[in-house]
């Protein structure tokens, strides 16, 4: 509170002093004295008097300006005054609430006890802070961060109560509304995989002698095809529709969206008939959706186990369900597998593998790149080289990356790997840079769940910033299969950005895939690599021949470069070389080798000069 007009000043005092000795003054001087006092003091008293005027105006205009409520009770807790705030938050004028207890704001939701507690806090503290739920004079109610401040008279004795309250009803639904974000699917409002965690943890630790629980893990086959056809406001609506069908068929159940396509099915249970009902559910969710006048059938990948058969915690119980689901679409989509012991490989191996692949990744001194250089036929010279992920485990020495690159794809390592990958490679390329060697581009391999997490295109832009790398140097490799990843959505424009931007872009493993010849017309692409399967055989086997011909004539036609992989004869590069083959890659040019060896062939090739002696040393 501003302090009131006190006549303790000084000049006051002269003032009076001054008035008093007036009429006691005998000579000229002393009532000019006399008079100039008095003077003095009627001027500090009206000075002060306009200072405590200007500052009542501030606190009212405060008060006026004030979004938060304010309100002023006396000492018996009666209304005094409100600001504007507080009428326009609760509805009520100042006519209407002048001489009230604050009580009639109150919704009754809170019991004896909480004013108690607030009163004994009030009396005690002398202020009070915390939520409270009052109602507005329309009848709806709403919460307020309320508080209460009591002030006191020089002998202790409270003169006033000043109450400062804000509306928190939108800050409490923002609340819930993240809430709900964090454990609830915006699409179905079904359980996400955060909340599906919990639930199956409660399930788990609530089962009784002779339950068992069965959940089922459910991947809807060629979606991105139905997104493709009919749009993705549809899809959505098919998605939804979908969880509504399925959380009605597990009535009492719990039913979850992971993401994408895959939902999820727990059911507590005393019946020991697994496989039939997961048979039933899937016959069940594969009956025709009538959607915008078509009838749709869906096909459904199913991985399931069974508590506490298969685990008896949901960390484990999540990893068995989706080792069961990459088994089922590994054998062909559209079936069901329950997992088995066999799916985690002998013992606890592949959890042993992934708890040391993520500590490899998380210390990154057991990761290396290995390069295998790549050549024209033409006259043999280093065009480019492709960078391949190397694990060299401390205990169990090279670790395969076909053991490890799929254990990374399953438990979600596969983007922090790639992004390892490419850190890794825009830097050996600064260094080269650096040290004057010439350097060609690098090929790094780009997955599915990296185009999914939806940040490359930045990561990399930052990364060649940092090294100063040409973004040319570095080129992008996507299979075919990432392509037809419905997980990855439409990768043409991502495709498109990247080209636009520098990179070089290049179907890997081209000819395994499907629909490979009618995705060539619109993929912004510079080269595709044929696939040794194709490269095995050459010369002999006539069929090959003939589709490598095919693809080469192809390539030519859309104005593509081909590298062919896994060359390892002088009879297939001498075949290549004939059909026009322009670039080449293999074990007869050259072993995947670590960087210290590409170096140093580098800096021979500086020193000679010599495009084909990199192509002539020993392999």
């Amino acid at each position: 509170m501003w302090p009131l007009f006190t006549l303790n000043r000084p000049l006051i005092w002269l003032g009076l002093l001054g008035l008093a000795a007036l009429p006691w003054a005998g000579g000229v001087g002393s009532r000019l004295t006399a008079m100039l006092l008095l003077g003095l003091g009627i001027w500090d008293a009206w000075r002060a008097s306009r200072q405590e005027h200007a500052r009542r105006a501030l606190g009212e205009q405060v008060m006026l300006a004030s979004e938060d409520g304010i309100m002023i009770c006396d000492a018996r807790h009666r209304i005094l005054t409100v600001n504007p705030a507080f009428t326009q938050i609760t509805g009520y004028s100042l006519k209407e609430v002048r001489g009230q207890d604050p009580s009639m704001l109150s919704a009754g939701r809170h019991d004896k006890a909480f004013y108690e507690r607030y009163w004994q806090s009030l009396n005690s503290l002398g202020k009070w802070e915390g939520e409270i739920w009052n109602q507005r004079k329309q009848g709806d109610q709403y919460p307020e961060w309320l508080r209460m401040q009591a002030y006191q008279e020089n002998g202790g004795k409270v003169t006033h109560y000043v109450g400062l309250f804000t509306d928190i009803s939108r800050h409490k639904a923002r609340e819930q509304d993240m809430q709900r974000i964090g454990f609830e699917d915006p699409l179905t409002g079904l359980p996400n995989r955060r909340r599906l965690h919990e639930l199956l943890g409660s399930r788990l630790r609530h089962l009784r002698a002779g339950e068992g629980l069965d959940m089922a893990l459910i991947d809807i086959d060629g979606f991105k095809s139905i997104n493709d056809a009919m749009g993705v406001e549809a899809g959505d609506r098919l998605l939804a529709r979908f969880g509504q069908r399925l959380a009605r068929y597990v009535a009492g159940g719990v039913v979850g969206r992971l993401g994408g396509d895959e939902f999820m099915v727990i059911r507590t249970t005393t019946f020991d008939d697994h496989d039939a009902w997961v048979a039933e559910l899937s016959d069940h969710l594969t009956a025709p959706f009538e959607q915008e006048g078509q009838s749709l059938r869906l096909g459904l990948t199913v991985g399931s186990c069974r508590a506490p058969d298969d685990g008896r915690d949901s960390s484990s119980l999540f990893q068995r369900l989706e080792s069961a689901l990459y088994s089922a679409k590994r054998h062909g989509r559209n079936n069901h597998q329950r997992f088995q012991p066999a799916l985690d490989q002998p013992g606890d191996r592949q959890l042993e593998l992934v708890n040391d692949l993520r500590a490899a990744l998380a210390h990154g001194d057991q990761l290396e790149l290995h390069y295998q250089t790549q050549h024209s036929l033409k006259d043999g010279s280093l065009v480019g080289m492709e960078a391949l992920l190397r694990w060299r485990h401390p205990r169990l020495g090279m670790v395969s990356p076909g053991d490890f690159i799929p254990l990374a794809e399953r438990h979600g390592m596969m983007t922090p790997l790639g992004g390892w990958v490419i850190e890794q490679a825009i830097t050996q390329l600064s260094h080269w840079q650096q040290a004057g060697l010439p350097v060609v581009p690098i090929w790094v391999n780009i997955s599915a769940l990296q185009l999914i997490q939806g940040d490359l295109e930045s990561r990399l832009a930052a990364c060649l910033a940092r090294y100063q790398v040409p973004t040319s140097l570095l080129g992008l490799e996507l299979t075919e299969s990432v392509l037809l990843d419905e997980r990855a959505g439409d990768v043409y424009p991502r495709m498109t950005s990247l080209r636009e931007k520098g990179h070089q872009i290049a179907i890997d493993d081209f000819g395994t895939g499907y629909s490979s010849l009618s995705y060539l017309k619109r993929l912004p692409i510079d080269k595709l690599k044929l696939d040794r399967a194709f490269v095995r055989a050459l010369p002999d086997d006539k069929a090959d021949a003939a589709i490598v011909c095919a693809v080469l004539a192809m390539a030519e036609g859309l104005s593509l470069r081909v590298v062919a992989e896994g060359i390892e004869t002088p009879a297939q590069r001498d075949f290549l070389r004939d059909q026009g083959c322009p670039e080449v890659q293999g074990f007869l040019f050259s072993r995947p080798v670590p960087a210290s060896e590409i170096e140093a062939r580098l800096s021979g090739r500086n020193a000679t000069s010599s495009a084909a002696g990199m192509a002539s040393l020993p392999v």
